[in-house]
């Protein structure tokens, strides 16, 4: 197995997990088994506990770990699902070595952050033998010189000095400041990042230099050598329109064809023609624009709604369209503005969320997407939040809400799910990753998933990752999605609400617990209570934003 760190210089947000999602999709291209992993400085265990504003959204995967939204990028241009060991934080091998402390497995040695926690830290990105992958490219969070990710720098040290020389690679990401009153650019941040690194004894390999303007020729020679790399090796990395074009200007920038020569790899032929199909139809897409409204509660950071805000633009590219996402603050809402607020857009997404702020604003907004037959999308808390409303202002009973914000409410519409009622830790304890959903036969969402799956061989760029189990589905009429919640649709209401028109569309395999709610009488209004946007990609969007935004056209 060959290994790719990815460290970062000077400045965070240059793009360290977009250039370790990219370059897994450049040696993917080239037939390689690809794992990448994050490895985060902070002591949380994981984000899970974590406010939206404090670290953005959390992503889960399939195997329900929470995890950084890194992973999302990764799953998202590899087209490959991870799992909780590709998500890595300080917090997590602390408690893992003191448990192990506290078991005696150490024997009474004294527990030292080397070797224990920089071996514990080796253990986690040397798992991914196990799996069979050709090669792991590891993303080290944060900026060097930040005194948390000493232990994980370490670690990866320790990795290149175990593995042969042509079994690792270090590409560090850096910044290369334009200096508006001199109109250059400016290498010497570069050069002190690069000292940082060299003095924690990992000299890099490659840099992938951030830029708005090109590199001039002999700015690259400079750099080379002040920070002792090959020219070729040091990287443009420009500032693009749009995200999905970065694998293909690295890829003409040569970083994989480095990577590969640096690991003594075949530098195969890259196989990308999908994605550039796909590149070239974001730049074909016609000047019609939708309008989407995302209301929620986490308005102040757009990451905090990052996965369903791509998952709009993925839908968009499908359906010829550019989206233009906006984030509605719930809170703000009223029934006094409701209409002014939300006429101006063609769709409506009620996203997740927790704790009981601003939810009368979201019940506001998706009564007026009922009644003016506005396409509407409740992922999660939004679904629940569209049961709430049809219960109050169809079914006109008293006192209706979860059990979440008022437990003595007399028509709790939704409850706790009774395996939730005895935990009280925060962290990890919600029904998390993919479980089953059976579809009901004639629903619009059927036709919506159906439609997905026999353009299946078209859309997806993954050749094999999910075949058996989209057979499955397209036979057994069975979908697999993943959740993060506590909280369910209380079956007591299931006739009462159906009876009226609001229609179970899915439900777990057994029947007993509601995934899916759809309005019969309606353009589009679908509530999950799965999040949807975690598998979406941009060259495989997902059914569900393909036809709330097909809807929203219309």
């Amino acid at each position: 197995m060959k290994f790719i760190f990815v460290t970062g210089g000077v400045v965070s947000g240059l793009g360290k997990g977009m250039t370790a999602a990219s370059l897994g999709r450049l040696l993917k291209n080239r037939g390689y088994k690809v794992a990448n992993q994050k490895l985060d400085p902070y002591i949380n265990v994981d984000p899970g506990t974590m406010s939206p504003y404090e670290h953005g959204e959390v992503f889960v995967t399939e195997d329900g770990a929470e995890t950084d939204l890194d992973l999302g990028h990764y799953e998202r241009f590899t087209d490959e699902n991870l799992t909780g060991n590709s998500s890595i934080t300080s917090g997590k091998i602390y408690l893992e070595v003191i448990e192990k402390e506290r078991r005696g497995d150490y024997l009474g040695k004294t527990v030292q952050v080397i070797p224990h926690i920089t071996d514990a830290i080796k253990e986690k990105i040397y798992n991914f033998k196990k799996q069979g992958v050709d090669i792991v490219i590891t993303e080290i969070g944060g900026t060097v010189g930040d005194i948390e990710s000493q232990p994980m720098l370490e670690a990866i040290r320790q990795i290149g000095i175990e593995q042969k020389e042509v079994d690792t690679v270090f590409i560090h990401v850096t910044l290369l400041p334009y200096i508006s009153g001199s109109n250059e650019l400016k290498s010497k941040p570069t050069q002190h990042s690069v000292k940082e690194l060299q003095s924690l004894g990992i000299m890099p390999d490659i840099l992938v230099c951030r830029a708005d303007t090109s590199i001039p020729e002999k700015m690259k020679e400079k750099i080379a050598l002040f920070c002792n790399v090959k020219k070729e090796n040091v990287i443009e990395n420009k500032t693009v329109d749009n995200l999905y074009e970065l694998p293909l200007m690295l890829e003409k920038e040569g970083l994989a064809e480095a990577v590969c020569k640096k690991l003594n790899l075949r530098n195969r032929k890259p196989h990308n023609e999908k994605w550039e199909k796909l590149v070239k139809k974001i730049k074909s897409v016609k000047d019609k624009t939708v309008n989407i409204a995302i209301v929620g509660k986490y308005t102040k950071l757009e990451d905090s709604y990052l996965s369903v805000i791509e998952s709009v633009k993925h839908a968009g590219y499908t359906n010829s369209v550019k989206t233009n996402v906006e984030l509605v603050d719930s809170e703000k809402i009223t029934t006094a503005n409701a209409k002014e607020t939300l006429q101006k857009y063609d769709g409506i997404i009620v996203p997740g969320g927790f704790g009981n702020r601003g939810i009368e604003g979201m019940i506001t907004a998706i009564k007026y997407a009922r009644e003016n037959n506005v396409p509407f999308l409740g992922i999660c808390l939004g679904m629940q939040m569209s049961v709430i409303e049809f219960a109050r202002d169809v079914l006109k009973l008293e006192d209706v809400n979860s059990e979440e914000f008022e437990p003595n409410a007399k028509n709790l519409v939704i409850h706790i799910m009774e395996e939730q009622k005895k935990i009280n830790k925060k962290g990890g304890t919600m029904r998390l990753g993919a479980y089953p959903c059976k579809l009901v036969a004639k629903s619009k969402v059927m036709k919506m998933y159906s439609k997905y799956l026999l353009n299946k061989e078209e859309t997806s760029s993954n050749e094999n990752s999910d075949s058996k189990s989209l057979k499955k589905i397209a036979e057994q009429d069975v979908i697999y999605e993943r959740h993060r919640h506590r909280y369910e649709y209380n079956n007591d209401y299931r006739e009462q609400m159906e009876k009226n028109g609001l229609k179970i569309a899915g439900t777990s395999p057994d029947g007993n617990l509601v995934e899916i709610v759809e309005l019969e009488n309606h353009p589009f209004f679908v509530g999950c209570q799965f999040h949807p946007e975690f598998k979406s990609r941009p060259d495989r969007p997902h059914p569900l934003f393909v036809s709330l935004i097909a809807k929203s056209i219309k």
